[in-house]
């Protein structure tokens, strides 16, 4: 099971990359009038479909690595609390370390899906 954890993790932290990549690989051309604000993209449907693509997998592959890490490290924690009750901020340190996980995944979701979009 661990070694399924690490796994989930390094394609999610893989396509994360990507994503990332693709952020700066995208081009973008100004809108007609200049304004500022009405800035549109004109994207290959090839770049929109891998972003689109590296979104879904970089926000599904953290979700569920955070979620096979906050199950290892939650059951852990209860033990320890059972043994010793004035542990548990350090192990609520360690799951909030384990959800961070997902909550990375979906910042760069965040970003490649207003970039493309």
């Amino acid at each position: 099971m661990k070694r399924l954890a690490i796994f989930l993790t390094l394609v999610a932290g893989v396509f994360c990359l990507v994503g990332t990549a693709l952020l700066f690989v995208a081009p973008a051309s100004a809108a007609e009038g200049g304004a500022v604000g009405a800035a549109l993209l004109n994207l290959d449907p090839t770049i929109v479909g891998w972003g689109y693509l590296a979104a879904a997998l970089s926000t599904g592959l953290s979700a569920l690595g955070a979620g096979i890490a906050v199950a290892s490290v939650g059951s852990a924690a209860i033990g320890t609390i059972t043994e010793k009750p004035e542990m548990l901020g350090r192990t609520l340190i360690f799951v909030g370390l384990a959800e961070g996980i997902a909550i990375y995944g979906l910042i760069i979701s965040i970003l490649i899906l207003n970039r493309i979009t």
